[in-house]
């Protein structure tokens, strides 16, 4: 078990009646998004919590929390909370609450069929499609012509 399947029921007992949150397996334990934005996560029993830039310095001062660093360095805006300091309904309940602050701080990404998250597409696609006609045009524009005389 690469994490805490306890805390991780805990955290889907307080978003059952929110909607847009989606579970993804992610830095090898279960990542909570919301609107397509990670939101929380739990790596090995402590929880991960995503929190906006200006509470990111406020927060990581509270006892029970850490840099979250496992790459190597420190990720910015991501705070790890130790068991200690979740292991209340009320105190989980104030982690989470941050954490949905930040997710809904930002704008809901678009879905693709499957219902994943991607950026939007269909301006790439156009752009695409236009640069693409273009050298056509430029290529056989000419010889078009000629073909439709």
């Amino acid at each position: 078990m690469a994490y805490d399947e306890r805390l991780a029921e805990r955290i889907r007992t307080c978003f059952k009646r929110r909607r847009g949150v989606e579970e993804q397996r992610m830095f090898g334990g279960l990542c909570f998004m919301l609107d397509g934005h990670m939101c929380c996560g739990i790596d090995r029993s402590r929880l991960i919590v995503r929190v906006t830039a200006d509470r990111y310095e406020p927060l990581l001062k509270k006892p029970h929390t850490a840099v979250m660093d496992f790459t190597g360095r420190p990720l910015k805006g991501l705070l790890f909370v130790n068991p200690a300091g979740c292991r209340t309904a009320s105190s989980l309940t104030k982690w989470l609450d941050e954490a949905v602050e930040c997710a809904k701080s930002k704008p809901p990404k678009k879905r693709n069929t499957k219902g994943l998250a991607v950026p939007d597409q269909d301006a790439t696609l156009r752009k695409n499609f236009r640069v693409a006609l273009a050298e056509a045009n430029r290529r056989y524009g000419r010889a078009l012509k000629k073909l439709a005389e």
